[in-house]
């Protein structure tokens, strides 16, 4: 396919680029700034992006937005967080609407947080959404694909859970944490903690682009485990001890109310994946742990 994307640069897009040319794909990314061979140039910000461009394209996807964990949560950063998402879906969706050939697929970036908490209720793509900031972006930012829908193209919302890889996301701050023994569970260690392995990730990203699915598909593993599950596999893991509880106060206080967001339990379940065959290389999370940890060794 000739694929265009949105949010190359990011944790997740620089390595789903080399999965899909890999196999065999043509991939151009929307670039900000002047674009080099290959690249073309894009402004979100003013829904600036040439139909024609999107019109060559057979699939298009979007994985950008800014790193919801990146700073504290003012009432500056929460716009940012919600406008480089919603910038970003509305311009292409209303590109693929303007296109005189649209795409077949829109693969859109959503998140887990669209469950909000869900204590230790299992939830899958069936299930309704939550409450707090987390939920609300979630669905504004499902909701720009509408143009892209309404004009007849697939659109699949991908609500990614946490990927693992001590490189970037979750997992990066926790295994420093660990690697100086000081690891430990955040808060009471009860709440669920929705993973997925990177290699999972990217091919289950592939398999729901040559796939006719649509709506909502949670990328996450088919085993959610609490976090203070989660722990205990990465000390085994990494041959660390999980002696250091992070209490709950005490992470809000660090980070303010994106910790309170984070001590969130969401037991999602990838239903859609699994209905349709998927096949997971990494099922249990001191597997997919395992994986992370031996490719950055």
């Amino acid at each position: 396919m000739q694929i265009l994307i949105a949010g190359a640069s990011g944790f997740l897009g620089q390595r789903l680029i080399p999965h899909l040319r890999a196999a065999g794909h043509q991939v151009t990314p929307l670039v900000r700034r002047p674009p080099r061979p290959g690249e073309v140039r894009w402004d979100p910000t003013a829904g600036v992006l040439d139909a024609t461009v999107v019109a060559a394209a057979d699939a298009v996807i979007n994985l950008a937005g800014a790193g919801v964990g990146d700073k504290r949560w003012t009432a500056q950063y929460k716009k940012v967080l919600v406008d480089s998402r919603v910038d970003t879906t509305r311009t292409l969706a209303m590109a693929i609407a303007a296109a005189q050939t649209k795409p077949r697929v829109l693969l859109n970036s959503s998140a887990v947080g669209f469950y909000g908490d869900t204590g230790d209720r299992e939830v899958d793509e069936t299930s309704p959404a939550g409450e707090g900031f987390l939920a609300d972006l979630c669905k504004v930012w499902e909701a720009a694909t509408h143009p892209a829908e309404d004009a007849g193209t697939r659109v699949a919302l991908l609500r990614t859970g946490f990927p693992l890889d001590p490189a970037g996301g979750l997992l990066k701050p926790i295994a420093m944490q660990f690697r100086l023994f000081a690891g430990g569970r955040m808060g009471s260690g009860k709440q669920y903690l929705p993973w997925i392995s990177v290699p999972d990730w990217l091919r289950a990203v592939e398999f729901v682009l040559e796939r006719e699915l649509s709506g909502p598909v949670n990328l996450t593993g088919p085993d959610p485990v609490t976090n203070a599950e989660f722990s205990e596999a990465l000390g085994r893991v990494m041959h660390r001890p999980n002696l250091f509880p992070v209490p709950g106060f005490a992470l809000r206080a660090a980070v303010g109310e994106f910790g309170g967001e984070a001590l969130a339990s969401q037991r999602v379940l990838p239903a859609v994946l699994v209905r349709e065959g998927f096949p997971f290389a990494h099922r249990t999370v001191e597997a997919a742990l395992q994986q992370a940890v031996s490719a950055t060794t």
